[in-house]
């Protein structure tokens, strides 16, 4: 149980860190859906869907490589110098391609008008970049405080620059049209203003990190680069699949939605986008985890019965992102003043679905580490390329149609089919004893929960009875998990106490 205690004390720092830092961008989701017009919010999430695409082609899988390869020793010496030195040259090389390519990427994304958003948003991706093997360091020499103290500070610093350059900047303006802020400053810039706020807090989280990124040598081991490069290239193909499967669907919802101009198509994205971020329960814990995860895992393959470690922590995992989903998906009438355009509220319907394809996207998270321990990471780039298959066959069959709800049922059999393709394939090369048949009641059980709360609020309308409903099945399932996994949870020392106390009384 202490591997297990090790991992939560991690993913609680890097958890804290990630959650706190994501859950206070996400705080500028009500702020932004007021000040900006749908087009100007729909503008920003097609950037932000592109952006994961670019930062997967710019890091290629290096991460994850230097995790494996780092902590053995005909390797760690020149690892970190080798796999820096290769960042560099690329991110550079990378970086000024999308600068010279900014005009013809604009108009991809239908943002002609503002073709300098690529070249702010190519900064954005090449400082990231830069920053990911510094951050890598940290999670490896197992430093979570500094990591936490990085990602909360950078955001802290994002939302000060969006909110002086979207509200103080045009009071500052019109007090004084003639002043020095008054001849730069556009009034009509919201979504341009987010991205170079963005822009900034990038370079200060890699200006903080100068320690860990000089710390590079200026040497270069052809041996050990190819080595991560036959890992990591496979994981490049996983990864730009998952982008495909995770932001592609906004963009082809802006080419393809059943609408009649741009106009209502990046409002279809802006709704679609805006109703996304209330399944940021599940993804911030996913995140988290894999945080913690990844390092975690790699060090526990070289102990005793590393699969019976993997197995407690996948049930672990399970019953919390399940109770995850009841939490967000019953009480959405609570969740959806999050959004403070009542228009993105008609979007609401696409949240359970997308939570429940959130949490098989978690459990995928999960069992990829049988390739990754098994140096088979070619079978991740297939795994992701079928899910990519379905999720582009299905959008571009059905958002014609559908619109919004063709992507949200896309992500929901892509992540699904992607979960069950690699348990069954992992079970017959790595096989883990999970308790899938657990774990597969688990899931039906809350989704069942979900629809009875549907039926009682369809039937008795209210928002009394709706909360009461939600917290009455919540409570139940919670009860549940006790009684099934009681031993389970007595082993976990912030439980334990309650749990003991429970059976005294």
């Amino acid at each position: 149980m202490s591997s297990i205690k090790k991992l939560a004390g991690q993913t609680m720092w890097y958890g804290v860190s990630s959650i706190a830092a994501r859950f206070l961008f996400y705080l500028l989701t009500p702020y932004l859906t007021f000040k900006l017009t749908s087009t100007g919010y729909g503008d920003m999430s097609i950037l932000y869907a592109a952006i994961p695409f670019l930062n997967v082609i710019f890091t290629y899988g290096i991460e994850t490589a230097y995790f494996r390869f780092a902590s053995k020793d005909e390797y760690k010496k020149d690892i970190y110098s080798t796999a820096t030195i290769s960042i560099i040259c690329s991110t550079f090389l990378l970086t000024s391609m999308l600068i010279l390519g900014s005009a013809s990427l604009a108009h991809l994304l239908r943002l002609d008008d503002h073709p300098e958003l690529i070249i702010y948003t190519a900064l954005i991706i090449g400082f990231d970049t830069l920053s990911t093997l510094p951050f890598a360091k940290l999670r490896l020499d197992q430093r979570p405080r500094k990591y936490a103290l990085i990602r909360v500070s950078t955001i802290i610093l994002q939302i000060v620059i969006t909110y002086f350059l979207i509200s103080v900047c045009p009071r500052i303006a019109k007090e004084n049209p003639y002043g020095f802020l008054a001849t730069f400053y556009k009034p009509n810039y919201g979504v341009g203003y987010v991205i170079i706020a963005n822009m900034c807090a990038s370079l200060f989280a890699l200006i903080l990190l100068y320690k860990e990124f000089f710390s590079f040598e200026l040497k270069f081991n052809r041996k050990v680069w190819s080595t991560m490069m036959i890992y990591s290239l496979p994981l490049l193909i996983a990864g730009f699949g998952g982008m495909i499967n995770e932001t592609f669907d906004r963009i082809m919802l802006t080419w393809m939605a059943p609408v009649d101009n741009v106009v209502e198509a990046k409002a279809q994205v802006a709704i679609y986008s805006a109703c996304y971020k209330l399944s940021i329960l599940i993804s911030l814990f996913i995140q988290a985890f894999r945080m913690g995860a990844e390092p975690f895992f790699f060090k526990q393959a070289e102990g005793q019965n590393p699969q019976k470690v993997y197995a407690r922590v996948m049930k672990f995992f399970v019953i919390t992102i399940t109770v995850m989903f009841l939490v967000v998906a019953m009480f959405l009438e609570i969740w959806k003043l999050f959004l403070r355009n009542e228009l993105y509220w008609t979007g609401l319907k696409v949240v359970p679905i997308l939570l429940l394809a959130n949490m098989f996207l978690g459990i995928y998270y999960n069992l990829t580490i049988w390739y990754k321990l098994t140096h088979k990471t070619i079978a991740g780039a297939y795994i992701t390329l079928i899910g990519a298959a379905i999720t582009l066959a299905i959008n571009y069959t059905f958002i014609p149609y559908f619109g919004y709800m063709a992507c949200a049922w896309a992500t929901f059999f892509c992540y699904g089919s992607m979960m069950v393709i690699s348990f069954v394939w992992g079970q017959k090369e790595y096989r883990i004893p999970y308790a899938w048949k657990k774990l597969s009641a688990f899931m039906v059980i809350v989704v069942l929960l979900y629809f009875i709360h549907q039926g009682i609020i369809h039937f008795y309308k209210g928002p009394a009875v709706n909360f009461i409903s939600a917290t009455v099945l919540l409570g139940f399932y919670l009860w549940f998990i006790l009684k099934v996994e009681k031993k389970e949870l007595q082993k976990i020392p912030i439980l334990s106490r309650f749990i003991t106390t429970g059976d005294k009384t």
